[in-house]
């Protein structure tokens, strides 16, 4: 069902209305949501596009212990898996199909896709349930896509208990459940986009802007090789995992919002130069309104040029151990002399440790705890920032912020 301007400007005027104490109203045809969702485990990102396509970016479970990392949420009942697969569930069902559209594995570490353990259990399929497979176990997935398909070779063989049991949990969706899997490609803006009303919002697009070193131009769909040819390059300067993360920018009207998984802007001393993935990415992305912190605020992200070339309204800290965010990078985000004008930074989890370390800039955080929402206006004029309360299923507003103009 198509509807006219004047009902999409009714739902939007709705969904405006919403305060903080009540749940969290259902997304609306023409709104685009962008959900982070916290289990203090690891990063997951659910998008809602304007026609109800659907997008999971990451679902990590890190099996740190102790200390290291911040506590399950909402709680050790279920595993991250099964929470992150709950939450899609619940916010999808207004869509009219409980399915993911696309997934993407931003790259391969067990707190984007999941850490194996003895106890985790085995699917009808025989691998076993965690992060991803535990929700492309849980809800049908569509289309997969990842940086490796389907030789997973570059820059070696990426290999391990980890990988073997996805590429296992791949073979079998493929075979039973007819999923598509591919290699996610820079450059491309036709990889990703709205498969329920195609042709609907032509202001909405997703731009696949890097992954394995290979970064879009600007123009067209061209990429370049931004690291070496790897023959060349000595063992110990072989690009990490990190670096060969996946980013994309989705973009929808005038508000535009980035994703890059844990690439590094920082690189160790005595690396080379081209460790440092988000310069050319800055130069690729360009402006945009919101972005999640690359690497979880960890120290290596975030350099000056990357924040001064996005210039973001909003940085979303998707955090869950004391090093997120290191003390430089919040105060890189909140440098006026990087870029001039207002920002506001939300975390997910911020741990006691890091509020001790932070200390006054605490006070510059609009929020430290909880599932954090951006949903963007039909057309894209407009967003506000939502946190809900992630220490029960109760999908409550804790506090709204905004609107905000999109640039």
């Amino acid at each position: 069902m198509r509807l006219t301007g004047f009902a999409l400007w009714f739902l939007a005027a709705v969904a405006a209305a919403q305060t903080a104490g009540e749940v969290l109203r259902p997304w609306s045809p023409g709104t685009l949501d962008i959900h982070h969702i916290n289990t203090g485990k690891g990063d997951s990102a659910l998008l809602v596009f304007p026609d109800g396509t659907s997008m999971l970016v990451d679902a990590g479970n890190t099996l740190r212990p102790g200390p290291r990392v911040t506590p399950q949420r909402p709680g050790n009942t279920r595993t991250p898996g099964e929470w992150i697969a709950r939450y899609v569930r619940h916010m999808l069902e207004p869509t009219g199909i409980v399915r993911l559209d696309y997934a993407l594995l931003t790259h391969f570490h067990e707190d984007h896709m999941g850490e194996l353990s003895q106890a985790a259990r085995r699917s009808a399929g025989g691998y076993q349930l965690t992060g991803i497979t535990e929700v492309g176990d849980a809800i049908p997935i569509a289309t997969m896509l990842d940086r490796g398909w389907p030789d997973y070779a570059f820059p070696g063989p990426v290999t391990g208990p980890m990988m073997t049991n996805y590429r296992e949990f791949l073979k079998w969706q493929v075979q039973h459940r007819k999923m598509r899997v591919e290699r996610f490609e820079a450059g491309r803006n036709n990889q990703i986009g709205a498969v329920r009303e195609p042709g609907r919002y032509r202001d909405f697009e997703v731009r696949n802007i890097a992954v394995n070193g290979e970064i879009w131009t600007g123009v067209g769909s061209a990429t370049r090789a931004h690291f070496p040819p790897i023959d060349s390059v000595p063992k110990d300067n072989l690009p990490a995992e990190n670096m060969c993360s996946a980013g994309l920018r989705v973009s929808y009207g005038k508000f535009d919002y980035f994703t890059g998984g844990d690439m590094p802007g920082l690189p160790a001393e005595g690396s080379p130069p081209w460790h440092d993935v988000e310069t050319p990415v800055a130069k690729a992305v360009g402006p945009v309104d919101v972005h999640t912190l690359n690497h979880h605020g960890f120290h290596d992200c975030c350099n000056a040029f990357f924040l001064g070339a996005l210039r973001p309204r909003v940085h979303i800290m998707s955090v869950y151990a004391p090093s997120h965010p290191g003390m430089r990078v919040l105060r890189r985000l909140q440098s006026t002399r990087i870029y001039p004008g207002p920002r506001d930074v939300f975390a997910t989890n911020l741990m006691q440790e890091t509020k001790v370390v932070i200390g006054d800039a605490l006070n510059r955080l609009k929020s430290t705890q909880g599932h954090v929402l951006v949903r963007v206006a039909p057309g894209g004029a407009s967003y506000r920032v939502v946190i809900l309360d992630d220490s029960a299923e109760t999908y409550r507003v804790t506090a709204i912020h905004g609107p905000y103009e999109s640039r």
